[in-house]
């Protein structure tokens, strides 16, 4: 996949936020997270497995929205439990993940807490 240049939607002088992100994938050996937020870099983004075809990234963001896709094994992917999406130039779509300035997020598989309260 190309890089898409897309300006993040950021609040100017908010303080970053924590986002925890978890993915299930029952066969996927590596996936990466790919987005406005790493210039859609998913080689910097790496989640890490849990086992049970579980997988979780802790990422921090300023408030804003941001515009992403799932690498599972080199294979680019909407999350397929995003709310929101967002047509992208290569005929598919973006997930959508909005950080708001209270620390809240939505996404439809982004947790908050610790890893350690997964469930």
């Amino acid at each position: 996949m190309n890089k898409k240049t897309t300006n993040n939607k950021t609040v100017a002088g908010q303080t970053s936020q924590p986002v925890h992100i978890e993915f299930n994938h029952a066969t996927a050996s590596a996936i990466s997270i790919a987005g406005t937020f790493n210039d859609w870099r998913p080689g910097v983004t790496p989640m890490v497995s849990l086992g049970d075809g579980r997988w979780f990234k802790k990422l921090v963001l300023a408030p804003g929205a941001y515009e992403y896709r799932l690498v599972v094994d080199g294979e680019w992917m909407p999350d397929p439990r995003a709310i929101q999406t967002a047509p992208n130039p290569f005929g598919g779509v973006n997930s959508i993940l909005k950080v708001n300035p209270t620390g809240k997020f939505s996404v439809g598989q982004a947790l908050s807490g610790s890893c350690d309260n997964l469930v």
